[in-house]
């Protein structure tokens, strides 16, 4: 009497395989799949198999059942963008983004490597088309456009083709809401960068005086006492590699400094800056010792912003807002909002110094102003300027 065979099993797989008989094995990792509850592992072989045998889109199809299981999966990432690429399928080069994005560290095995270099070229080629399309899409839009309209219509075609991170306001501490968000401001909403500027060779002058007198006071920039939880400040506080020479701090003229510093004075009288008890104004030189970052940050409140005046600048010095770095350049001020995630870096041989203090947000109205300012002084919560 003839005994009735065993049934199939993931060897008999294996075996078909070492056979070469890779259509069978396919069709018998077919059937077993179907009959259990298949991991993902298993799903990528039998999409190994149907790839192998030149059945692209049954193997597409495996590989998705993979990912239903195992969604950011680096090998199976892979293997789809392949296929796609291999069945001309449009959506190719936005599958090589996501595998690319889910590559771990270290060195990959050879073949494996060299796929993810294949597929990157492919994604570097298909990206650049993709951006040569949207500039000449947003063309005729930007030839009317004012140049911050123009820089907002290119950023949003960055942040579209992910060549930027969009960041956004977080202040640790103070957020007033429905202002208007923007790493660095444009020039033209502060009539008075070009008296600052105009300035930088005299407050210059008097920096380097400050700096060399003996009443001055030159202090660590944080100083936080130890038990604070803010581990964003942690490597840098009371630190001198990053050290201050205040002018006004927390809204308190620091006479010994500011004393020798007259015409900064005067320029800093008519700035519009915060008066805020017990948190601002704030006025001071920040310098930066040679070969030290800055890590990033984010500062305490978003109603004010940050004027920088770079007064001692080697070449090279850089800093960060968001998802734009840009070089400090001796005598060019700009505006910032440090509650955008920024960091710093002197890579130089030389001590780099920039003037820094705090204005008023310029969305806020007078009742706004004045209902922050009553509410931080109450509240009593405040961090340094960063």
């Amino acid at each position: 009497m003839r005994q009735p065979s065993a049934p199939s099993t993931f060897s008999d797989v294996d075996a078909l395989v070492a056979q070469g008989q890779l259509p069978a094995a396919a069709e018998l990792l077919d059937q077993l799949l179907g009959a259990g509850q298949p991991t993902a592992a298993q799903w990528l072989q039998l999409a190994g198999l149907r790839r192998a045998i030149r059945q692209p889109r049954k193997a597409l199809d495996a590989v998705h059942r993979a990912l239903a299981l195992e969604p950011l999966d680096f090998m199976a990432l892979v293997m789809r963008a392949g296929l796609l690429e291999r069945l001309d399928d449009p959506a190719a080069g936005e599958a090589w983004a996501e595998a690319l994005a889910q590559r771990p560290e270290g060195d990959l095995p050879s073949p494996l490597a060299a796929a993810v270099a294949a597929g990157a070229a492919f994604h570097a080629a298909w990206q650049a088309d993709r951006e040569a399309q949207l500039i000449a899409a947003t063309a005729p839009a930007e030839k009317c456009a004012d140049a911050d309209a123009a820089w907002r219509i290119a950023r949003f075609r960055d942040n579209v083709l992910r060549k930027t991170k969009v960041y956004h306001s977080e202040p640790t501490h103070f957020h007033f809401p429905g202002l208007t968000e923007r790493e660095y401001f444009p020039r033209h909403m502060f009539s008075w960068l070009a008296e600052v500027e105009a300035a930088t060779s005299a407050i210059r002058e008097e920096l380097l005086a400050v700096m060399q007198s003996d009443r001055s006071e030159l202090v660590p920039y944080l100083e936080y006492s130890e038990h604070e939880a803010l581990a964003q400040w942690r490597a840098l506080n009371r630190n001198p590699d990053w050290t201050a020479i205040h002018l006004i701090k927390r809204g308190q003229i620091v006479s010994r400094n500011a004393d020798q510093c007259p015409r900064t004075m005067a320029l800093l009288s008519h700035m519009p800056q915060p008066t805020i008890a017990g948190a601002s104004a704030n006025a001071m030189f920040s310098l930066l010792a040679p070969h030290k970052v800055i890590p990033p940050h984010v500062g305490v409140n978003n109603a004010r912003l940050l004027c920088h005046l770079p007064l001692i600048v080697p070449e090279g010095c850089w800093f960060r807002v968001g998802a734009e770095t840009r070089l400090w350049r001796e005598g060019e001020a700009f505006v910032f909002d440090d509650t955008f995630e920024h960091e710093a870096a002197n890579p130089t041989d030389q001590l780099r110094v920039v003037m820094i203090f705090d204005i008023w947000h310029p969305d806020l109205t007078e009742a706004e102003r004045q209902a922050v300012a009553a509410l931080i002084a109450a509240d009593g919560n405040v961090g340094n300027i960063s």
